[in-house]
């Protein structure tokens, strides 16, 4: 069994992410969020686009008010107003000023703003009540952004103030990297899809619905291939069509030692590359890692607990390197916790358990789910946002001690 770490190294280092060339597709502003840039953006617009106002008030010449004062106010003709959105059509001379509104142009002649609550207005003039500092609220054309400069760098996900910006350039088309499209099939005589009819000794899938919602969720595509039963060449023709229109297979049960378990063979006969086969993880020991030309192939373990222990642990990872992120949003995230209750584990291989996580006074604490945390127990582990590690070699930490935790959501 290899090590949790090496395991995951191993991993990483077989995903090739989406060429920014040829994995390339073109997407409007509104349905950019979520996607990943593939290509650096540069605009031609400075920011700010000219020189602007930051507070309501007056637009004029500091020389004109720099010794101000509310005994000795200094009186200025308005000769022009400036809403936002309007252009200037006036210079300011000495003795004048314009009233202006924030985000309004400043106007030829002036270089400082002086606020309303240091004003007094009579008629068409202004007294000036105090001094401001030079060049007092005035947001510089450019100085949040130069034309020509990037403005984002590929690799990032897309959110809202990263469409903000984009949409604030003219940016109205984006080039993002295309979806991965990811291959799901549950293996298993016992499988019964959650429509039909549940006789005795049948389970449910689980894990196709469970791993698709992951998938979506990292911005991927899953493609569902349904429940393949343990013939070996139904589950040939399913994982050969698997492997030929995805970039990423994952397949639950079928990888263990069993006389079903036929995964592993029909792998290496398709000419597949097995590197991993199991894992020093609990749950989720049998883990089939291979690689074929165009496709990675995760083969899972068929306990849904072990299946979404190990997708969160090393599937996701890979399928954030491969969409084209930049290395910092990978994964997968620890977080340090205080544990509330004591944690058991067995010692011989790295044990998570699943819980919720909460911040409380700053500080992470890590509460325990209640019931049995054994891999086939799906529903203790429903609304969990945190899995708590215990390394290899420790069998217990105990009550308000700190525990690692890799955080779900």
């Amino acid at each position: 069994m290899l090590p949790v770490e090496q395991a995951e190294s191993i991993i990483l280092n077989l995903v090739k992410p989406l060429d920014a060339e040829t994995d390339q597709e073109i997407v409007g502003l509104f349905t950019a969020s979520g996607r990943i840039l593939a290509q650096s953006i540069v605009s031609q617009l400075d920011f700010p686009h000219w020189d602007n106002s930051a507070m309501d008030g007056y637009a004029v010449r500091y020389e004109d008010v720099v010794d101000a004062s509310v005994d000795y106010p200094k009186l200025l003709e308005i000769i022009e107003e400036i809403p936002a959105g309007y252009s200037p059509q006036c210079t300011i001379q000495t003795g004048q000023a314009a009233r202006i509104f924030t985000g309004a142009c400043i106007p030829n002649g002036a270089d400082t703003i002086v606020i309303q609550e240091d004003t007094e207005r009579q008629g068409n003039q202004v007294k000036i009540l105090s001094a401001p500092k030079p060049h007092a609220f005035i947001r510089d054309q450019g100085s949040y952004y130069k034309a020509g400069e990037p403005l984002l760098p590929p690799g990032i996900p897309l959110d809202a103030a990263d469409i903000a910006v984009l949409a604030a350039a003219q940016c109205t088309q984006v080039p993002v990297y295309r979806r991965l499209r990811v291959a799901l099939l549950s293996t298993g005589d016992e499988l019964v899809m959650p429509d039909a009819p549940l006789k005795r000794g049948q389970l449910v899938d689980s894990n196709q619905y469970a791993l698709a919602t992951i998938v979506a969720n990292l911005g991927a595509e899953p493609i569902g291939f349904g429940v393949i039963q343990d013939q070996p060449e139904m589950l040939r023709n399913a994982i050969t069509q698997a492997i030929e229109n995805a970039d990423i297979v994952l397949s639950t049960g079928g990888v263990s030692v069993g006389d079903y378990d036929y995964v592993e063979e029909i792998l290496t006969e398709l000419g597949g590359i097995i590197h991993i086969q199991a894992v020093a993880i609990k749950p989720g020991k049998p883990l089939t890692v291979a690689t074929f030309p165009n496709c990675l192939y995760f083969g899972l373990p068929g306990n849904p607990v072990s299946a979404l222990v190990t997708c969160w642990r090393f599937v996701q990872p890979a399928i954030k390197k491969q969409s084209g992120l930049l290395s910092r949003f990978w994964g997968p995230e620890f977080v340090k916790a205080r544990s509330r209750q004591d944690l058991k584990g067995g010692g011989k291989r790295e044990t998570y358990l699943s819980g919720q996580l909460c911040l409380v006074n700053g500080e992470y604490e890590f509460q325990l789910a209640p019931g049995s945390q054994i891999s086939g127990n799906l529903i203790n582990l429903a609304q969990t946002t945190g899995l708590a590690v215990l390394p290899i070699g420790q069998s217990q930490i105990n009550a308000g001690d700190i525990v690692q935790v890799l955080k779900i959501r």
